[in-house]
């Protein structure tokens, strides 16, 4: 994104982890914010937004780490800056299939791919993410694997799980998402 920080780059007026905060709320109790630049901007946004306690860069399995760490809820639900149209309805499908897989965590797939950094899961399993990065684990799905999991197919709503790593990207979704609405 040139330089700025991904989340608070406008998309629509507004900055992306405005439009995931929107998203999310309705369908949480709690919001956790992980950031480790531009905290003041983050923190403007009323949440509580933690740092990263792993020294050497962890890369999402950090904030997943905050998450189960702080989370005052028994699951977490995680979620990247980058994706400004998440499914109102996210956290009730995930719930709804680890209840009937009784899995331990719950992870969107869409048009035959994943998408690790979506997903919910319980607080208990913790223990197993602290032992995964303290023997240098780095893979988001590598870890979830270890688990107790299930895929969620999101094929009917595929673009809101696009990231938008970068201008281009952000401009090509606008046009995307202009035609669609034509």
């Amino acid at each position: 994104m040139g330089g700025l920080d991904k989340g608070l780059v406008l998309f629509r007026q507004k900055p992306l982890i405005a439009h995931v905060v929107s998203r999310l709320t309705p369908q949480v109790d709690e919001i956790i914010i992980n950031a480790n630049r531009e905290l003041e901007s983050y923190k403007a946004l009323g949440y509580q937004v933690l740092q990263d306690e792993i020294i050497d860069f962890a890369g999402p399995l950090a904030g997943m780490q905050l998450g189960l760490k702080y989370a005052s809820c028994d699951y977490i639900l995680t979620a990247p800056c980058d994706s400004p149209l998440l499914p109102l309805d996210l956290t009730s499908r995930l719930q709804a299939a680890m209840l009937v897989h009784d899995a331990d965590i719950a992870i969107v797939s869409s048009d035959g791919n994943t998408h690790p950094v979506f997903c919910l899961c319980k607080k208990s399993v913790l223990p197993t993410l602290n032992d995964y990065l303290k023997h240098g684990g780095r893979k988001v799905s590598a870890w979830q694997q270890s688990l107790n999991h299930v895929y969620v197919d999101f094929s009917d709503c595929a673009e809101a799980f696009t990231n938008l790593n970068s201008q281009q990207d952000l401009a090509g979704f606008e046009t995307k998402l202009q035609n669609l609405s034509s």
